[in-house]
C-alpha cells in the first residue's frame, strides 16, 4: 500500500475492493505495530462501507430498470 492514499469517496468499486483485499492481507500477515494495525483496520472499515455504497447503488439502478420494465406492461421471461 502506498503512503499516498486516495480519498475513499473518490474510489470506484473495484479500486476499493482491491485495496480492502490488500488491507486484509497485511493485517492477517501480522507484524504491524498497534497504531499501524488500527490505522489499517479503520481504512478497511471505510473501504468496506464504500464497497457497500457502490453495491447498494447498483442494486437501486437494477431495481429501477426492472420497475420500469414492469410498468411498461412487458411480460416476465418464462411467463405467458
Amino acid at each position: 500500500m502506498s503512503d499516498e492514499q486516495t480519498p475513499i469517496a473518490e474510489l470506484g468499486y473495484e479500486q476499493a475492493r482491491d485495496e480492502l483485499i490488500e488491507v486484509v492481507r497485511i493485517l492477517e500477515a501480522g507484524g504491524q505495530d498497534l497504531d499501524s494495525s488500527l490505522a489499517l483496520w479503520e481504512r478497511g472499515e471505510e473501504l468496506a462501507a464504500r464497497c457497500t455504497e457502490h453495491l447498494d447503488g447498483a442494486r437501486k439502478r437494477i431495481d429501477a430498470v426492472l420497475g420500469e420494465s414492469d410498468s411498461t406492461g412487458g411480460e416476465e421471461p418464462g411467463r405467458g
